[in-house]
């Protein structure tokens, strides 16, 4: 759909002028799963305004986060290694799921793959094994 000036309208999210020192969205046709219905629909509409959020953010900072809650989780061999390590799972998780309908077998089989050695890294730490 076009508006006057044959332009495509800005996504719903997207800000038409951009604050000072933030991120403008990337252009796109579709924020959500095209004919999503139940659980899918209801984790995209809620992770809408996280993702707007971490967009926001300067680049550096959620792997910088993650990395060194992976390295408090390799470095404290007890309880607290296991709870560093659980907001990795956690969001390593959730961008799995949000990004699944998209994602090659090669891509599912690594996001599977990393969240099995995650889950085995919280399980040693919490002393399961």
């Amino acid at each position: 759909m076009a508006d006057k000036r044959g332009e495509r309208p800005a996504h719903p999210l997207a800000q038409s002028r951009p604050q000072r020192g933030r991120r403008p969205l990337p252009a796109g046709e579709q924020f959500f799963t095209p004919g999503a219905t139940g659980l899918r629909r209801k984790v995209e509409q809620r992770s809408a305004a996280p993702l707007v959020f971490l967009f926001q953010l300067p680049r550096w900072i959620a792997p910088v986060v993650l990395v060194v809650l992976m390295l408090a989780g390799f470095a404290v061999s007890s309880f607290w290694g296991g709870v560093a390590v659980l907001p990795v799972i956690g969001f390593v998780g959730w961008l799995a799921y949000m990004s699944w309908p998209s994602l090659g077998n090669g891509g599912r089989l690594l996001r599977v793959a990393l969240l099995t050695f995650l889950i085995l890294l919280a399980a040693d730490r919490f002393g399961a094994f």
